[in-house]
């Protein structure tokens, strides 16, 4: 049988070469989600301005914090069946930690753009709706360095 491997969790992030949309999340909503002590999904690709929701689905309590550049937040503990949230504002990679579970980690990418996607299992993703022009290609994956094409 054939070892298949798993290619998801790589974001893939278009840029305009001109700054056009620098707050394409204001208003949206993403989920984090807390279950069997473990953050889902474990990478998160949002634009800027998204306020990302930790629902607690565990019998237990969570916590959802970073300590990194990309945005310092600590929510704090929280209850089962209860929920946190928080509005990121600056583009960067966000590693999200549980202070209670150590083994519990995830990675938020916050983008500058509208254009960006995350591979599935395969690898295979679909960016919808760029206009022609030019762009700054951007790929992250949490166990490489960033890589960056630019002028496509």
């Amino acid at each position: 049988m054939r070892n298949r491997k798993d290619y998801s969790g790589v974001v893939v992030s278009l840029k305009p070469s001109r700054n056009t949309a620098p707050s394409a999340g204001l208003g949206k909503h993403a989920v984090m989600l807390q279950r069997d002590k473990t953050f889902s999904p474990p990478v998160l690709a949002i634009p800027m301005g998204t306020m990302v929701d930790f629902p607690n689905a565990d019998p237990i309590f969570h916590n959802a914090f970073s300590s990194y550049s990309g945005q310092i937040f600590d929510i704090g503990l929280y209850p089962p069946g209860s929920t946190r949230a928080v509005r990121f504002a600056r583009e960067g990679v966000v590693r999200v930690f549980c202070n209670i579970h150590s083994e519990m980690s995830a990675v938020i990418v916050v983008v500058a753009t509208p254009y960006f996607a995350t591979t599935k299992r395969d690898g295979s993703f679909e960016i919808t709706g760029v206009p022609p022009g030019e762009y700054e290609l951007k790929v992250f994956h949490e166990h490489a360095a960033e890589a960056t094409l630019q002028t496509l």
